[in-house]
């Protein structure tokens, strides 16, 4: 998540890293943000998004993914016009974010995601922090939740695609794939920081 928040331009792009800390400590109720068990054939939408997000923290062994970016976002913004310190929920968001373009964060969690998981998430991890410039960031923009949510459901299909294409070709992620996928992170993760920026100042 460091690679993607830091090309997205996310100023605490170390922050990224405490939703995988919180699920070392808290387990299933923090692990089911991570990931949606999407069967073959599933389209996403922005109505199942906004759905997920009521599930938010709680145990879900099918995850809500898509959920969490729109809880995490939306909790960002309430304790920020509380005046709380608000910026965990945006490092809780990069980190889902992150997740969102990993193919097998958005596919069943059957055989063949437990055997190349973690292979498929580590594609580029050591090479990545040295390599930014291969991040291309598009834009995107989000007035609403209703276009965020539009927005995870576009990469969540886009993702889920790609997985189940591993599968079926029995292979993992090229370099230049995993580039690729990482660039949706990055964008979407931009276009959220414009977004809560600019609710911040209205």
């Amino acid at each position: 998540p460091f690679a993607i928040a830091k090309a997205a331009g996310y100023k605490k792009w170390y922050l990224s890293v405490g939703a995988d800390m919180a699920k070392l400590k808290a387990g299933a109720s923090e692990g089911h943000n991570h990931y949606v068990n999407n069967p073959k054939g599933t389209k996403v939408t922005p109505r199942m998004v906004l759905a997920q997000a009521e599930r938010y923290n709680q145990i879900d062994p099918d995850g809500h993914l898509y959920g969490a970016i729109i809880a995490s976002v939306r909790q960002y913004l309430e304790v920020k016009r509380q005046g709380r310190y608000a910026e965990y929920h945006l490092g809780f968001a990069a980190h889902y974010v992150g997740d969102l373009s990993m193919p097998l964060h958005n596919t069943v969690y059957d055989e063949f995601n437990r055997q190349y998981h973690v292979t498929i998430d580590g594609i580029v991890n050591d090479e990545v922090m040295d390599h930014l410039d291969r991040i291309r960031v598009y834009p995107i923009t989000i007035r609403s939740e209703r276009d965020l949510a539009k927005e995870v459901a576009r990469i969540a299909n886009l993702s889920m695609d790609l997985g189940y294409r591993l599968q079926a070709e029995g292979r993992i992620l090229t370099g230049a794939e995993a580039y690729a996928q990482i660039s949706h992170s990055a964008s979407l993760l931009k276009a959220i920081l414009d977004f809560v920026a600019t609710q911040e100042r209205n």
